[in-house]
């Protein structure tokens, strides 16, 4: 059975920036059985992959993984901003349109070889995606792919994941 998820996200022109449509996913949080779909097809590419843990990143990435984690049986690992975790930490610098950020993670977040999924709700530009798979990486994953609500086809994100390794949608706009 499909379900129209786009009835649940809201585009909001000129946001934050003029020339910019920011998708808004909070009427979708709010629609109980509405995100409830949305999780399950998010995790459906995923079920027998055997996952093990699932990195979501901040902050959407949260909302998004954290459900995904609890379907797919699999614990959850929070990339976050800088000043979020207590030391002992990992981190990758990533470079954004006008300037630089970074991800973190407690060095021991994840087990040698862990079967890990990542998780966000935008794919735009692919750097944020970019720097959490040399985040997950770094802590000793076994990646198993990544899944995003929404992709911007037009920003090209996708071009800066690796071939072979499973990038999945459920929406594009």
């Amino acid at each position: 059975m499909s379900f129209d998820f786009d009835s649940l996200i809201r585009a909001v022109a000129d946001f934050p920036k003029p020339g910019v449509t920011f998708r808004d996913v909070t009427p979708l949080l709010a629609d109980a059985g509405g995100f409830a779909r949305c999780i399950d097809a998010m995790a459906e590419p995923w079920q027998g992959s055997e996952v093990q843990a699932v990195c979501g990143i901040e902050s959407r990435g949260f909302i998004f993984g954290a459900a995904l984690a609890q379907k797919l049986h699999a614990g959850f690992v929070p990339l976050r901003k800088p000043g979020k975790l207590p030391p002992p930490l990992v981190e990758v610098d990533y470079a954004l349109e006008y300037g630089t950020d970074r991800l973190q993670a407690r060095n021991d977040a994840l087990r040698p070889g862990e079967r890990t999924l990542i998780v966000d709700d935008v794919l735009a530009t692919g750097g944020t995606l970019a720097a959490a798979r040399e985040l997950a990486g770094k802590l000793g994953a076994s990646l198993v792919g990544a899944s995003v609500l929404i992709e911007l086809d037009a920003l090209g994100g996708r071009s800066r994941w690796p071939q072979g390794v499973p990038l999945q949608a459920l929406l594009h706009y």
